[in-house]
């Protein structure tokens, strides 16, 4: 199943990609080269075989709990000791939005 030119056209167009006819023909090469190397896969029986959409399936969190861990929890005062300015509980850093961001 190989892509004509006018697919990876349509492909760079949709991507919002420019290429010029020499580009076009390079891309439509390449394109197929990499589909074909997908050629072994599709040798697999897959008879039945329930499609994913993520690698590790129905798996939605992999984060832990946000609690503090009291054995190993960092007292602010330590935290904040090597900080370059702080206020109150928190470190202070350069706004990145400018002037209209204001001082937080």
């Amino acid at each position: 199943m190989a892509l004509s030119r006018e697919d990876v056209a349509g492909i760079a167009d949709y991507a919002r990609i420019a290429l010029t006819d020499a580009e076009l023909d390079e891309m439509t090469a390449y394109m197929n080269d990499a589909v074909a190397l997908l050629e072994p896969i599709r040798q697999y029986d897959l008879d039945g075989v329930e499609p994913t959409f993520h690698p590790i399936g129905d798996l939605s969190n992999v984060m832990g709990a946000d609690v503090a861990d009291d054995p190993r929890a960092l007292p602010i005062d330590v935290a904040l000791s090597n900080a370059g300015a702080s206020r109150d509980r928190y470190f202070r850093v350069p706004s990145i939005l400018g002037a209209e961001g204001g001082d937080r």
